[in-house]
């Protein structure tokens, strides 16, 4: 291929992001991404800073696993309609303004809670947040899928971490800037104001057209037959068999019919792909505060420097997916999600605040996090059918976050114990030796990856 015909091709790559449906990810991966840290990262600054214990921390970050267990009411987002909000919005969008609602009101609640005072209600309105933005995810990955082609899910994979890394940066760095100047509570009141956003786009943007696969209409045809077949069962029993056989039976035959026995390995892989970088996170913020620096530090280097670095690596990722493919990816994604914990181990054996050395490590971890994001949303994405998309997608990310929170509401303890261990020779040679074990929790996934690429590389002929 010539120099003009390479250029050509990344201009067209580039092109994609102009796409209206592409565009408008941007403002609902905004929706998304608000209250992700404000439930996790952000949350455990403002509880540690108020003197709560890093174990506590750890356990209260359990609150993330709402969003491994998704898959269970997805069904329910997939196929239940809401009064009067699905018939005038569409099954999609009505779902997601009834979660951004929740989103938006536990987040104010959060504001007036005391750590010191209502931590069990903090709790409880944290977990009210984490289940609407779970169910958020499950109505909005379905409309991202059913919105565009395969050829535009790159595309729309990035612009969606745009938007979603953007709301990010506000939620860390933006809330740390709050809480320094003016008062936590001040803070989450900031954060559940922008809750509107995601409210206002979810109001002007279109329902997406249902399609449907052949395969997919023969297994709903199933459905019918089975109906047919239940004879003079009480009416309200039927409706219910009904449901369970078409929301959550068909999607998992779908997949497994699909896939064989590769289902079961790439399940695995999608729980391992992002254990190292999900199993770390819990303890960074705790990492930073404990090392000496100080809010507004983190807020400069690790939300907004690392906020431009992770929306390069997303845009690289979008247009590397659409020139090679998701699943060759794969394999180098996971290594540099494990490979860039190694540059916090180096921090912290420093055993100082330097911020120089936290601009190098925040740069690569978050280059590499924005960049193997749109790998692996695209290549979820491919996996669904659009018949099932919110069930099978919810099923995907789920088991995707499911290990890493387990271990993550571990981490706490461990590096309390590891400190115990180390801290007399090392004053942070816990915290050390804690991301050094992170990274090294990404060498089973990178090897069910290099297995992965080569099943797609058989299954698909080349191009």
């Amino acid at each position: 291929m010539n120099s003009d015909a390479q250029a050509r091709g990344w201009r067209e790559s580039l092109a994609t992001y102009r796409h209206p449906r592409v565009v408008q990810f941007l403002f609902l991966g905004f929706s998304a991404g608000l209250p992700f840290l404000l439930v996790f990262s952000t949350l455990s600054a403002w509880l540690r800073e108020y003197g709560i214990s890093r174990t506590a921390i750890g356990f209260i970050s359990w609150i993330g696993i709402t969003y491994s267990f998704k898959f269970v009411w997805s069904p329910v987002v997939d196929r239940v309609p809401l009064p009067l909000l699905t018939r005038w919005l569409g099954r999609r969008r009505s779902w997601m303004l009834l979660a951004q609602t929740g989103i938006a009101g536990g987040l104010l609640a959060m504001a007036f809670c005391d750590p010191r005072t209502d931590l069990w209600w903090m709790v409880v309105f944290a977990l009210v947040v984490a289940f609407s933005s779970a169910t958020q995810d499950i109505a909005l990955d379905a409309l991202r899928i059913e919105s565009t082609d395969a050829s535009l899910q790159g595309a729309t994979a990035a612009t969606y971490q745009l938007g979603y890394r953007i709301a990010v940066l506000a939620a860390g760095a933006g809330a740390l800037y709050v809480a320094q100047f003016v008062s936590w509570t001040a803070a989450y009141q900031t954060m559940a104001a922008l809750g509107l956003v995601g409210i206002a786009t979810t109001l002007l943007i279109s329902e997406p057209e249902r399609r449907a696969s052949t395969g997919t209409t023969e297994l709903e045809g199933k459905v019918a037959s089975f109906a047919a077949g239940l004879g003079s069962m009480p009416d309200w029993s039927r409706k219910a068999l009904i449901f369970v056989y078409g929301a959550i039976v068909c999607p998992f035959v779908d997949f497994f019919a699909r896939y064989g026995w590769m289902a079961l390995l790439l399940l695995l892989f999608i729980g391992l792909f992002r254990l190292s970088d999900i199993a770390m996170g819990v303890m960074a913020n705790p990492f930073y505060i404990d090392m000496g620096f100080t809010k507004d530090q983190i807020a400069d280097v690790s939300k907004i420097y690392g906020f431009v670095m992770t929306i390069l690596g997303a845009l690289l990722g979008g247009a590397l997916v659409f020139r090679v493919g998701a699943a060759r990816l794969l394999a180098p994604a996971v290594f540099l999600i494990a490979a860039s914990n190694l540059t916090f181990s180096w921090l912290a054996w420093v055993g100082q605040p330097d911020l120089m050395i936290l601009t190098v490590a925040i740069s690569i971890d978050n280059l590499v996090g924005g960049m193997s994001g749109s790998i692996f949303i695209a290549f979820l994405s491919g996996l669904t059918n659009t018949a099932y998309t919110a069930t099978q997608y919810a099923l995907f990310t789920s088991i995707m976050t499911l290990p890493g929170k387990l271990l993550g509401g571990s981490s706490g303890w461990v590096v309390d114990k590891l400190q115990e261990e180390f801290s007399a020779t090392h004053k942070f040679g816990g915290y050390a030796i804690f991301f050094v074990y992170t990274a090294l929790l990404g060498l089973p996934a990178l090897v069910l990856a290099l297995i992965v690429r080569r099943h797609f590389e058989k299954e698909t002929p080349p191009s």
